[in-house]
């Protein structure tokens, strides 16, 4: 596996990889992913396969245009198109009926595909040179902390890919929000992200936090976007979140401290916190940007145990929790 730096040639050469069905780890404004041809069975295999990814958790596909939207779905509701002038391209997925041009290995089963397009200057062009749907799920082993750098794809993915396009750091460091349109009028958000429930407000009045975001689905409940169904974004280091002030925090820290015990804090924290620790920040967007780097280093400095300040629900903050709460295996403890 080779990185490819940024260069117009060099991503020429990544979208011919494209075309001839490999595997490529590109950048977005996200989170960095898997990119694969989403209308070509197998190479949307070898997705799967590189990442250890269950089949049943489906894929998102990734064009240069919403106008693009129509060759893939088979119908686009008005109030999806009035959200796609709003976010797209950014951050946001919109959850359509697919048609036949995307397999239902990249749908993971579905009748429905995700369609999202990003802003990542070099992803759109891959896209566009490319001439290709690219599904692009996060470029990490199923269950990891995604990877918000290219150095974080070369360790997961080496000799699993063909290359890998060095785009630098992330900017936004969490999937995309992923809704769907319910009845014509409703917007059901089904994983959390940078487009908040606020934002979305604004175009809809309707807007459902789909109950799976903070509690997981039910053992036999299909996954209608990624990140719904399985336990992910989880380092090897035991992650427990609590919920309380910073008083009680430290005090229940302090009661099951030991070797190889730190914590995960918010920035201003530290001032009269007297154990191992890291900050992710003070706010939703700063934390969202550092939460996957913050748990990939927890391992790097072989953590056994990490305790979490749990983040806001508001805003992007809400992601942020989505995120950690599965890390934790849906368990929060309350003070």
């Amino acid at each position: 596996m080779e990185t490819l730096l940024l260069s117009e040639k060099q991503i020429e050469i990544a979208a011919q990889l494209i075309r001839d069905g490999e595997v490529v780890g590109i950048p977005t404004e996200t989170v960095y992913g898997l990119g694969a041809d989403a209308s070509d069975e197998n190479a949307v295999r070898k997705i799967f396969e590189a990442k250890g990814r269950p089949a049943d958790n489906p894929l998102i596909v990734h064009l240069s245009d919403f106008s693009e939207a129509e060759k893939y779905t088979s119908y686009i509701p008005e109030l999806a198109r009035k959200l796609a002038d709003k976010f797209c391209p950014g951050p946001f997925t919109m959850i359509l009926p697919k048609n036949d041009n995307i397999p239902l290995v990249t749908s993971g089963g579905l009748d429905t595909v995700g369609i999202r397009i990003p802003s990542h200057p070099v992803m759109h062009r891959l896209i566009e040179l490319s001439g290709k749907p690219i599904a692009a799920p996060s470029a990490n082993v199923s269950g990891y902390p995604s990877p918000t750098s290219a150095q974080h794809v070369m360790r997961d993915m080496n000799s699993r890919i063909s290359a890998v396009i060095d785009g630098g750091q992330s900017q936004f460091g969490v999937e995309s929000t992923v809704v769907s349109v319910e009845n014509g009028d409703t917007v059901r958000i089904l994983r959390p992200g940078c487009v908040t429930k606020e934002m979305i407000l604004e175009i809809c009045e309707n807007v459902i936090i789909d109950k799976a975001v903070i509690s997981g689905l039910e053992k036999d409940e299909k996954a209608a976007s990624p990140g719904m169904k399985y336990k992910h974004y989880s380092p090897s280091a035991d992650i427990v979140m609590i919920k309380s002030d910073l008083e009680h925090f430290t005090e229940y820290v302090g009661n099951h401290y030991g070797d190889n015990v730190y914590a995960l804090i918010f920035d201003g924290d530290e001032k009269n916190f007297p154990y191992r620790y890291m900050t992710y920040g003070k706010n939703g967007s700063e934390q969202a940007h550092l939460v996957f780097q913050r748990l990939r280093e927890f391992d790097d400095i072989h953590a056994e145990k990490v305790y979490v300040r749990t983040p806001s629900l508001d805003g992007v903050g809400l992601a942020v929790y989505n995120r950690l709460i599965r890390a934790a295996g849906f368990e929060v403890i309350r003070i």
